[in-house]
């Protein structure tokens, strides 16, 4: 290779698409100084780097993971997968940069936090868990005229996934679909098959699930109750934002708006 040329690796936005980079450019042997990883339709050309596009294989996939369960173990596993849901554009190096310490320093690497590679995978980690626990908590369903529960969110990392088990746990003998309306997908869940990912693709699936149900006098019912036992002379706003962020409400019964609308059909102004 030409001296000062970098090879940057391009992968889809996908763990399977991350894991084939982290093969390509490992098995390039061209040194990690010297390769980097990117996803498709992301960042900016830099000068004097080549690109190579990542072949995405099953094999490929399967001995990344193999190899990360059984040198680092399997929390190390869980946290490349979580950061591979991040909106992060830099997350495929990072993880790349992560498992240059998890494979060779072994389980250690969980305690490395003093390590800039390590310590960015745990932030985006930990940015990733928080969304998805924020958004278990915040979730709110309404019922369709055929009996589902359809939830709608818009969350910044992709982490619907996280919020399956939960759900399918707690609402185990129901019909349920939790949308995530910035990527067009859905987590869809039925009592007696479990729940699978669903790619939309269209605007058919967001009108059918944004259609009015019979759900609107108890959802009325729901804001009457919020608004009798709120204390006036206690109302703060900036503790309530600390708590609660302004960009889960419009999702959420409780601030006036169904299924991510206002009662115009359009989405509130925050």
């Amino acid at each position: 290779m030409e001296e000062g040329i970098k090879t940057i690796f391009v992968c889809r936005d996908s763990l399977e698409g991350i894991l084939c980079g982290v093969y390509d450019a490992w098995m390039s042997r061209l040194g990690h100084g010297n390769v980097e990883l990117e996803l498709e339709n992301q960042g900016n050309i830099q000068m004097f780097s080549q690109y190579r596009q990542v072949e995405e294989t099953r094999e490929k996939t399967e001995k990344v993971i193999s190899a990360i369960c059984q040198k680092a173990g399997q929390e190390a596993y869980e946290v490349v997968f979580r950061v591979s849901l991040s909106g992060e554009e830099g997350k495929a190096d990072r993880i790349y940069r992560f498992l240059i310490y998890a494979l060779n320093c072994k389980r250690k690497v969980m305690d490395m936090l003093q390590i800039p590679a390590v310590y960015e995978a745990f932030r985006i980690d930990r940015n990733v868990g928080n969304e998805a626990h924020l958004l278990i908590e915040f979730a709110r369903f309404s019922k369709t005229r055929e009996g589902i529960f359809v939830c709608t969110v818009k969350p910044k990392n992709d982490v619907i996934i996280l919020m399956a088990p939960h759900f399918a746990d707690r609402l185990s003998g129901e019909n349920w679909v939790i949308f995530d309306e910035g990527r067009n997908k859905a987590i869809v869940h039925s009592p007696d098959r479990g729940w699978i990912i669903v790619y939309t693709g269209t605007d058919q699936w967001k009108e059918r699930l944004l259609e009015s149900t019979d759900q609107e006098e108890f959802e009325q019912l729901w804001k009457v109750f919020h608004k009798s036992i709120a204390i006036e002379e206690r109302t703060n706003y900036v503790c309530q934002r600390g708590h609660l962020p302004l960009r889960f409400r419009p999702y959420m019964t409780e601030f006036g708006y169904r299924m991510g609308r206002d009662s115009r059909g359009q989405r509130p102004n925050l």
